[in-house]
């Protein structure tokens, strides 16, 4: 899809906007001049956020929401459709973690995650579809992570939904470029970005405080970037209308390994990973 993404006077949602990623792209968007409405379950998160991305002649609205209500969804989505107003950008970016191995971890944690990671922007996207469309040129940007490019232990949850969102994007690109839309899609890939993601993980019942303390110490070496940095090269990226955004050299280096290695590239990742974390 050619010609550069125009950001002024656009509107664009953002969810998990409350914090990290989110909150860093709702900034860097108000001063690109872009309308926002901001979504995420803290409701004290949002309201912060909203008066840091303040800008003289913008719109910032707010909606505490919880994405793994899928009945919560689809009434804030059938309102916004209702409402009928211009929609250019959805940026489907909440996420949670959940750690712990496959046969630990419970299948109602399983399924919570699947429904943020996942559900939620499957669904915000076939509601909110009609009104990008009618404000095309429009941009669905959807956050899936290097983990769903690779797929460590310990991450079955997490992969499977990242993974599921990487392959909904592309085919969806596929399906719109095909039809002729103005709606184009970009996954994203972030790599370690400095995100609370680790901290509000959902861990397995029977997980000891070691292993929680040692897993969150881990995550913490691992997550450098900052968000306003991951922010700004998420947005380069959509405004020159990229299919694919890889955020940190981190993400670059799996992604690569992955490719050049697609089966055993976990024996290289792991010594790499280990190597960080001495």
């Amino acid at each position: 899809m050619s010609g550069a993404f125009a950001f002024e006077g656009r509107t664009a949602l953002v969810t998990g906007a409350a914090s990290g990623i989110g909150a860093a792209i709702a900034e860097e968007l108000a001063d690109r001049g872009t309308h926002l409405l901001l979504v995420d379950i803290d409701r004290a998160g949002l309201a912060r956020v909203a008066e840091a991305a303040a800008r003289p002649g913008l719109t910032v609205r707010t909606e505490a929401l919880d994405l793994a209500d899928r009945a919560a969804v689809e009434a804030f989505a059938a309102g916004l459709v209702e409402a009928g107003e211009p929609l250019h950008l959805l940026f489907n970016n909440a996420g949670v973690a959940l750690g712990g191995t496959f046969e630990r971890v419970s299948d109602t944690d399983f399924d919570w995650l699947m429904e943020i990671n996942f559900n939620a922007p499957v669904r915000l996207t076939r509601a909110l579809l009609p009104l990008l469309e009618r404000s095309a040129p429009a941009q669905i940007v959807n956050t899936s992570s290097i983990f769903g490019i690779v797929s460590p232990p310990g991450q079955s949850a997490y992969s499977a939904a990242k993974f599921a969102l990487r392959g909904f994007s592309n085919a969806l690109r596929h399906e719109l470029a095909a039809a002729g839309s103005g709606v184009g899609v970009t996954v994203v890939h972030p790599g370690g970005v400095a995100t609370r993601i680790a901290e509000s993980a959902r861990m397995p019942a029977d997980a000891s405080n070691r292993e929680v303390s040692e897993g969150r110490d881990r995550a913490r070496r691992l997550l450098v970037m900052p968000p306003p940095e991951a922010a700004r090269i998420v947005l380069r990226g959509v405004e020159r209308r990229k299919p694919r955004i890889l955020v940190g050299r981190d993400a670059h280096a799996m992604a690569l390994i992955e490719r050049i290695w697609p089966v055993g590239y976990w024996s290289k990742l792991d010594r790499l990973v280990g190597a960080k974390n001495e």
